[in-house]
């Protein structure tokens, strides 16, 4: 017994198709919208009256900062432009995701032998590092690092 393809079964079959189209489209959007905050900063318009002094002020000091993570541990190396530890007066960073604020940490930074260490567990994956430093003359540092963490284990 074959059924017939009548006008309300073409019907019922295009609003199923563009009601499933919608549903996931709001579905990506909320998803979208609740996972990544936006905000980088309060107030872009007074951070942008002392970008330029800030960046220049930056930019003399020559800091270089490398991070490892051997898996439980991550290490900053703050070097100055001559390749020499860095004389840094205080130092704070946060770790998390690019897309989402759910893993974000604060970990608690110790100075040995030249590097800032902080006990650390990260997931595989991308991370961003949101360094702040301050240089014994009083000139802030700031600095985000892309860091991909890999599956690779101390050993």
């Amino acid at each position: 017994m074959a059924c017939e393809l009548t006008g309300r079964h073409v019907l019922a079959i295009t609003l199923g198709a563009f009601g499933v189209i919608i549903a996931v489209n709001l579905l990506m959007a909320f998803k979208a919208v609740s996972t990544f905050p936006g905000l980088e900063t309060p107030n872009s318009y007074v951070a942008s009256q002392v970008f330029d002094a800030e960046r220049v002020a930056q930019e003399s000091l020559g800091w270089t900062v490398t991070p490892d993570y051997d898996g439980t541990e991550l290490t900053l190396m703050v070097r100055d432009a001559q390749g020499n530890p860095a004389r840094v007066r205080n130092l704070t960073a946060s770790i998390g995701r690019p897309t989402h604020v759910r893993d974000d940490q604060t970990p608690q930074f110790s100075y040995e032998n030249g590097m800032f260490r902080a006990p650390l567990t990260l997931a595989p994956g991308n991370w961003i590092i949101h360094l702040t430093a301050e240089a014994w003359d009083g000139t802030p540092f700031r600095q985000r690092i892309d860091h991909f963490s890999g599956s690779r284990v101390k050993g």
